[in-house]
């Protein structure tokens, strides 16, 4: 009897213990990442982390729940950007950069930038390109180490030699050297499916490759192919035997074309897409990433004087404004977008201005977050764990002051973030 009164106690005790870790939510309005509508007067139950339930009407917290009242607020899932670079923000000594920043320096400014990204709402981030430091600050986030966005991380691009991504660009002669498929630069098939390898062995989740020319690269041509055929194609078939997707950075039209037949997951910038391309990846269910954002400050600071080199100036000039008109006429033609932003070439916590970018060109609001919450999470293969306020989903949750509907704005201004249950900004 003793023993059986002593197991109720405990039994009793764990109930105690599970209840007392749950928060009761009171939304007062409510986007929940899976339709175009927002309801009303929510509670939203989150439990170790997990969304337990969300039902309509106010529910009173019973004793060890804690609430969180937002019934003042719109609260919607945690943000999704998938592009950006932890690792750094365009700044007139950028370049320099490469000689004077030991790699824990880098680390240690970045935990700034990833601080700066949650705050901002986005409660997972797609890093696409850095020296590795963005995979070191993915595991250091997942260990609770620093307090900042889910990162996925492709760690160092894939380059070819004195292509977009080449650390090397720009350097004397005598400092170059001749990087290869473990510093992410390659010719040939069997490089590129070294590459591929490395960047696995590195603990990369996914993989990049410049598939063309770059705005910011210390080279001439912003928009010539820089893969050929079989190097594209070995890197995704190779990518796909290890369960990695690929991300193409382009601006020109025969790149994105090259990557977008060998099978590539996502085009970003993709500038001076045309129809050609635009059919391509309809045909192929391509994803198209616009870094409106990117664009329009690469433009904006080609105007000051010194900011960038002057090889790099004309081609911000010319390619960073395009890139709206580019997103208007791939969203008219129902290529599917995909949130991102390209933050770190612009500054970090300023991802929410891409918003009323996409709205700008024509996106309605609704679509506009979706592409965030509902596509971000699709093409993270994570649609089961993030992207909407749903029972079983991870417990990402923001709030912002007024109606995202009818003020696309008001998601450059959030006002709480919750990440996996634990709230980071109240």
């Amino acid at each position: 009897m003793k023993r059986v009164s002593t197991l109720l106690l405990l039994f009793f005790l764990g109930a105690f213990q599970v209840h007392a870790q749950s928060t009761i939510i009171h939304a007062g309005s409510l986007f929940d990442g899976t339709a175009n509508d927002i309801r009303e007067n929510v509670t939203i139950i989150v439990s170790d982390g997990v969304i337990e339930s969300v039902t309509d009407g106010f529910t009173n917290p019973e004793n060890g729940q804690n609430l969180i009242d937002l019934s003042d607020k719109i609260v919607l899932p945690g943000l999704i950007d998938l592009h950006v670079h932890l690792e750094m923000e365009t700044n007139p000594g950028r370049y320099a950069e490469t000689f004077t920043m030991n790699p824990e320096d880098r680390a240690l400014r970045s935990v700034m930038y990833v601080r700066r990204t949650i705050e901002a709402g986005f409660t997972t981030v797609r890093d696409l390109g850095g020296t590795g430091v963005n995979t070191a600050l993915r595991d250091a986030v997942n260990a609770g180490y620093i307090q900042g966005p889910r990162i996925i991380s492709v760690g160092k691009s894939i380059a070819t030699t004195g292509g977009h991504a080449d650390p090397t660009n720009g350097h004397r002669h005598d400092l170059m050297g001749s990087p290869g498929p473990a510093e992410g630069v390659i010719n040939g098939e069997t490089e590129a499916r070294e590459a591929v390898r490395q960047r696995y062995k590195n603990g990369a989740d996914h993989i990049k490759i410049t598939a063309t020319g770059g705005v910011l690269s210390v080279a001439k041509s912003g928009q010539n192919p820089q893969f050929m055929v079989d190097e594209v194609q070995a890197i995704v078939e190779t990518a796909n035997d290890y369960g990695m997707h690929v991300a193409a950075h382009a601006h020109g039209k025969e790149g994105m074309l090259r990557a977008v037949n060998a099978g590539v997951t996502t085009i970003e910038h993709g500038t001076y897409m045309d129809e050609e391309v635009m059919n391509a990846m309809v045909e192929k269910g391509t994803y198209y990433v616009p870094t409106i954002l990117a664009g329009n400050f690469v433009a904006e600071k080609a105007e000051e004087e010194g900011f960038f080199p002057d090889l790099v100036r004309p081609k911000a000039r010319e390619i960073g404004p395009l890139i709206q008109e580019t997103f208007g006429k791939a969203y008219a033609y129902g290529v599917n977008i995909a949130f991102g932003t390209d933050s770190g070439v612009s500054p970090h916590g300023e991802n929410g201005k891409e918003f009323a970018l996409m709205v700008e060109a024509g996106m309605p609001p609704a679509e506009a977050i979706l592409s965030s919450v509902k596509t971000g999470a699709e093409v993270l293969g994570l649609s089961d764990q993030i992207g909407s306020i749903e029972a079983g989903k991870m417990a990402d949750i923001i709030a912002v002051d007024d109606n995202p509907i009818e003020n696309i704005q008001t998601l450059e201004n959030v006002s709480f973030v919750m990440k996996d249950g634990v709230v980071v900004k109240n």
